[in-house]
């Protein structure tokens, strides 16, 4: 029998956080009741309140836990923007009056906290960064540090040889002994040494 969607959140995510880097439970759950595919690894997304439907985020992606997607906004040029007007749950109109957008976060994309992707936006690249508080209203290319109301590209996070470098790698397929793996015969794909702060 399965559990109703409520209990699954009250109950099941919460014990499941703690494994919800490699849960494929988890993972399976949220694109069967949600439609919401998470890739392996992919943390701090595991909240259908904040991530929409129809949204696919890669492997390796960082969630801060204020994060927020919206697939849709409530549709201006109609009598009200009030949902019993555009919501079919509500009984007043016969069809959703909303048009949403899919949302696909490709791999490794780092979420700071408090940064929303407005409606419209359909790719966040692999490899970007999206700052603390950035909203990000157009989308956002391949290792861009994204920063700002409305959300700018600031800079790329690499020079176009290491960005060709790092995809020719494909290291965001591997499980996480294949990626200990290739780091121990390239350490250098670390990046410098040390403590360092991301520009975002």
């Amino acid at each position: 029998m399965k559990l109703p969607d409520r209990l699954f959140d009250r109950v099941i995510v919460p014990l499941l956080r703690r494994r919800e880097f490699e849960s494929r439970y988890l993972r399976r759950e949220f694109a069967a009741r949600y439609g919401i595919e998470v890739g392996l690894y992919s943390y701090g997304c595991f909240d259908r309140w904040r991530i929409p439907p129809g949204t696919r985020i890669g492997r390796y992606c960082s969630f801060a836990k204020t994060v927020r997607l919206l697939n849709a906004n409530h549709p201006i040029d109609a009598l009200s923007t009030h949902p019993f007007l555009y919501d079919p749950a509500f009984g007043v109109v016969s069809e959703s009056r909303v048009s949403a957008c899919r949302i696909e976060v490709e791999d490794d994309v780092w979420f700071g906290h408090n940064a929303t992707v407005a409606p419209g936006v359909s790719r966040i690249g692999r490899g970007a960064i999206i700052g603390t508080g950035a909203v990000v209203t157009r989308d956002v290319p391949p290792y861009a540090v994204v920063v700002g109301v409305p959300g700018r590209v600031a800079r790329l996070r690499f020079e176009p040889e290491t960005i060709a470098r790092i995809e020719a790698s494909g290291w965001w397929r591997l499980d996480r002994a294949a990626l200990r793996d290739l780091i121990a015969r390239e350490p250098d794909l670390l990046g410098p040494t040390g403590p360092r702060v991301a520009a975002a």
